[in-house]
């Protein structure tokens, strides 16, 4: 099991749970082997997650949560059917269709039915909870540690470049370790799997190559498994550490970008999934409208398709794609040393952080002073240039915009211009659905999406040419110029965001402060989390000496192979959102002309002609309300803009905040539209 302490399901536990898991443990004895392959194979995904409880106490406890869930629903189960039977809410009908001669079985069936159903229904339902609550409860590990698998795999060329950087500067395998483990700001679970290793060491007098041995059959990953086999052979032959880790780090970049490729081959499959998902709803949509128009009413699963099951594929879909396209791992912020924590910007400092002061606030009266001062000229500073101050926090122009528009929708309706009864909506659809949907919407959307793109285009703008750059700090520091008169000369040459950058962290230096501190204040300034293992590179490296040329040109290539994928994953995304907006596109134009050119068309006859009998007897097209079809169809448009929409800013960035913006667009297009054809 893992030696740090890491919070699980069961940390921190009432004594009472203690007492219920105590009270199942015979349960578990009972039907549970401890050498059956599930048990081990739970203990073996216990230990990957980094939980620290045993398998028997975990299923124990699974146990217990689950059977009280279960009998919890059974009684809740039991005692609403019998309300619902008694009080007639629910009449039971006829069982079966089976013909029984016997009258006596007939009685008995008639009288033990009721109960039976009541029985019946309070255990499916506690069924139903057990196997919710225990199901999660197991699954808990398997998911926590697929999640650490896919970080660590992400993570490990740099991981591997980063160790190959501090041993070209000199460092002892030993201290590779040391520095790793304390990389967590930066290579996360990577760090984490160094740092048990480290503690091993330290507190249980494990020696280093027994850690390694345990650390590689207990890491979720196979790749870092074999990383941490071959590394431990480096060790036990005496070789050259530095070879081993040059050979690894081209090896690691090869399997990310062989793995980029089969992630990008898996979101086209399922971007041609999507065009079914999305076809889907149309087609019935369509099939039911048919079916009103000879008679039958389909209203409430034309309600049931537009309001449910659009929405439910969407978020199915999103959460399908969730599983294969991650974002980058970390928040992009570094660390400081304690004693460096004068100069920390970033996670800590707020959207309105007083900076150094804030951090004497309270021990005497002169810090509370220049504390209300600095508070007061923050302020102004934000009254002067709010449109910076929404740059830097987009998601600060929703405590504008959502009070806004539902201030817009509460006069609207309450002067009278938009109806706030159903009927009322459906005799005016488009309008409707414009107040209460479209222009709320634009008002939250819009401003959100200008900020959130200004916000990451100029944080992205200093990656441009990231890797150029170190190639010329590496070449000027290869002359004998110290990382600080390589970072001028650069700074000189340099046009751009990481030019003025480099001036920046120059001129700090020369005023006093250490090049360390400017170069994590740099970073924690566009969090940029393949920015940050570039920096955390060099910030390591600088300590060591002065002259680490080749260590920057490792991080030149480092970035340039990722670059390289991010372009490739880029180009690969901007088609497969081409698809998924092309797709919405043609399910719009034929729900409009599903609309305008034949729904209308059938409409004008069944006026003209009264209505028309089949040979069913069934009146064709009387029962048809135009209205309300034209609101689902819009409705239906409307609800799968937002989605596609997302779909696509999820699939381009892995954030759903970057699909805003597609969702804007989509709406412009659908709400057009449909102005043209209602």
């Amino acid at each position: 099991m893992s030696t740090e302490s890491v919070t699980g399901p069961g940390r921190g536990r009432q004594p009472r749970v203690d007492s219920l898991t105590d009270a199942f443990h015979p349960v578990y004895e009972r039907l549970f082997d401890e050498d059956a392959t599930f048990v081990v194979d739970l203990e073996r995904k216990l230990a990957e997650a980094r939980m620290d409880d045993t398998v028997g106490l975990y299923l124990t406890r699974a146990l217990a949560f689950g059977v009280t869930s279960g009998v919890l629903l059974w009684l809740v189960g039991i005692t609403v059917s019998a309300v619902l039977v008694v009080t007639g809410t629910v009449e039971i009908g006829t069982l079966t269709g089976i013909r029984i001669p016997n009258e006596t079985i007939v009685a008995l069936i008639q009288t033990a039915r009721t109960p039976f159903l009541i029985v019946s229904t309070g255990l499916v339902l506690g069924s139903i909870g057990f196997a919710a609550v225990f199901g999660t409860y197991v699954a808990l590990p398997y998911s926590r540690a697929s999640r650490r698998q896919r970080e660590i795999n992400t993570l490990l060329p740099d991981a591997v470049s980063f160790m190959y950087a501090l041993s070209l500067g000199g460092m002892s395998q030993v201290e590779i370790i040391e520095t790793m483990a304390e990389a967590e700001d930066t290579y996360g679970e990577v760090s984490k799997e160094f740092l048990t290793i480290l503690q091993e060491t330290r507190y249980f007098d494990t020696d280093y190559r027994s850690a390694i041995q345990k650390r590689s059959a207990q890491t979720p990953s196979a790749e870092l498994s074999q990383f941490l086999t071959d590394m431990l052979s480096i060790i036990d032959s005496g070789g050259s550490m530095t070879e081993f880790l040059d050979d690894k780090k081209d090896v690691h970049f090869r399997t990310a970008k062989e793995e980029q490729e089969r992630t990008l081959e898996t979101l086209e499959l399922f971007s041609e999934m999507y065009i079914t998902i999305s076809l889907f709803p149309l087609l019935l949509i369509v099939i039911l409208v048919i079916l009103d128009m000879i008679g039958g009413s389909q209203a409430v699963l034309l309600y049931a398709t537009v309001y449910a099951l659009i929405p439910g594929l969407g978020i199915a879909f999103l959460v399908l794609v969730s599983t294969i396209r991650t974002d980058e791992p970390g928040d992009g912020y570094l660390d400081l040393e304690e004693s460096d924590r004068r100069f920390e910007v970033g996670r800590e400092s707020g959207a309105l952080g007083l900076g150094l002061v804030s951090q004497f606030t309270g021990s005497y009266y002169i810090f509370d002073r220049i504390a209300k001062s600095e508070g007061t000229i923050e302020a102004i500073e934000v009254v002067k240039r709010p449109h910076v101050f929404l740059r830097e926090n987009p998601f600060y122009t929703l405590a504008i915009t959502v009070p806004a528009a539902f201030a817009f929708v509460v006069v609207a309706a309450v002067t009278g211009s938009v109806s706030t009864s159903w009927s009322g909506i459906v005799e005016r659809p488009v309008w409707s659905t414009i107040v209460y949907v479209y222009v709320p919407l634009f008002f939250v959307c819009i401003p959100l999406a200008v900020f959130w793109e200004w916000n990451l285009r100029r944080r992205r703008a200093v990656l441009k040419d990231l890797s150029e750059n170190l190639r010329k700090l590496a070449s000027a520091n290869a002359t004998g110029l110290t990382l600080l008169e390589s970072i001028k000369v650069v700074a000189d040459t340099t046009p751009g965001k990481l030019g003025e950058e480099f001036e920046t962290m120059y001129s700090k230096s020369r005023y006093g402060m250490h090049l360390k501190e400017s170069l994590v204040v740099f970073n924690n300034e566009y969090h940029i989390p393949r920015l940050a293992r570039t920096v955390k590179l060099i910030s390591k490296a600088q300590e060591i000496s002065s002259q680490i040329s080749s260590v920057l040109s490792t991080a030149a290539k480092a970035t340039e192979t990722q670059e390289d994928i991010e372009r490739d994953r880029r180009q690969r995304a901007m088609m497969q959102v081409a698809i998924i907006v092309m797709t919405y596109l043609t399910l719009l134009g034929v729900m409009a002309l599903l609309k305008a050119q034949f729904v209308d068309v059938m409409a004008e006859v069944t006026a003209q002609t009264g209505g028309t009998t089949s040979a069913a007897g069934q009146s064709f097209g009387t029962t048809m309300d135009l209205d309300l079809l034209s609101l689902l169809f819009f409705h239906a448009v409307t609800i799968q803009a937002i989605l596609s929409g997302l779909v696509c800013g999820y699939i381009r960035n892995a954030n759903l905040t970057s699909g805003v913006k597609y969702v804007v667009l989509l709406l412009i297009a659908a709400l057009g539209t449909w102005m043209v054809v209602a």
